[in-house]
């Protein structure tokens, strides 16, 4: 089978220390992939090293067939990346950003024209197409990245942060947009802080920490693996946890205690397995 992200035992050293460590990851073709990681845990290098922007200090990495190292300008025709800073130019239209972008990938211009009107259209931004971007909201200046960087027909999509900052309803527009891209086929790699945004979005997790990853799978199966009940109890300032395999065996340990004052029980989610696992939440 061939892999859309194929990473093998990858490692990445700055300044004689170990910032990636052995990481050995592939990405289905047209899944929606989310990589979560606390600060500091690596995600930003991995991201880095499969669109070239650093190279491996050991290890193999093929994105799209190409390898990272040996083939980057193949890579880099191949993907799509919205990064979690605005990085658009907001001293010119959005039709002239559009613009800029595709003479920069040589698309000729009758289909460069194309499109750009396609794209601003999925992402609803074609009444705006003569204004500022400098006069565009957050929500809509995020959205031109996506169709920016979907202008050269990328096979796999890099979303970093993609929706960090926005009010609840421009997020929940930009999710609809992303599983809309995933339906026709698009393979994406999501980072985020927002764990409903992974919950809603993708099909396999991965999470790392230390440089490693120490966790991998579907949210079912990371349920199943660590509880799918959780009792939770106040100490002081604070919870503690206790994961049961089933919410009605949580339920069932409650029933039992004496005291139940400050305990409760519910469903176990993707934030009380990530905690659980890196000791922290997500900075």
């Amino acid at each position: 089978m061939s892999f859309a992200i194929c990473l093998q035992n990858v490692h990445k050293v700055y300044n004689n220390i170990s910032v990636v460590t052995d990481l050995s990851l592939t990405i289905h073709p047209g899944e929606i992939f989310g990589l979560l990681g606390p600060n500091g845990a690596g995600k930003s290098t991995t991201i880095r090293m499969l669109t070239t922007l650093t190279q491996p200090t050991q290890g193999d990495i093929v994105v799209a067939g190409y390898d990272v190292v040996r083939q980057p300008a193949g890579v880099k025709k191949q993907i799509g990346v919205v990064l979690q800073q605005t990085s658009v130019d907001t001293d010119l239209t959005v039709w002239e950003n559009m613009e800029f972008h595709g003479r920069m990938h040589h698309i000729p211009r009758h289909r460069r024209q194309q499109e750009i009107k396609r794209w601003l259209e999925y992402v609803e931004l074609a009444d705006r197409r003569s204004d500022l971007v400098k006069t565009l909201s957050g929500g809509m200046k995020r959205r031109l990245q996506i169709a920016r960087a979907l202008l050269h027909q990328p096979q796999i999509l890099f979303l970093d942060e993609p929706t960090v900052g926005l009010d609840p309803q421009t997020r929940r527009r930009l999710w609809e947009i992303i599983k809309g891209l995933n339906q026709q086929g698009m393979t994406i790699l999501l980072t985020t802080h927002y764990m409903e945004e992974v919950e809603y979005l993708c099909n396999r997790i991965g999470i790392i920490d230390s440089g490693s990853l120490i966790e991998l799978g579907t949210l079912p199966e990371l349920r199943q693996k660590h509880g799918e009940g959780l009792l939770m109890k106040q100490n002081g300032d604070r919870w503690d946890y206790m994961f049961f395999p089933t919410l009605p065996e949580a339920e069932t340990y409650l029933s039992q205690q004496n005291n139940k004052t400050g305990m409760m029980v519910r469903p176990s989610n993707l934030e009380d397995i990530f905690v659980e696992l890196t000791g922290r939440n997500l900075d």
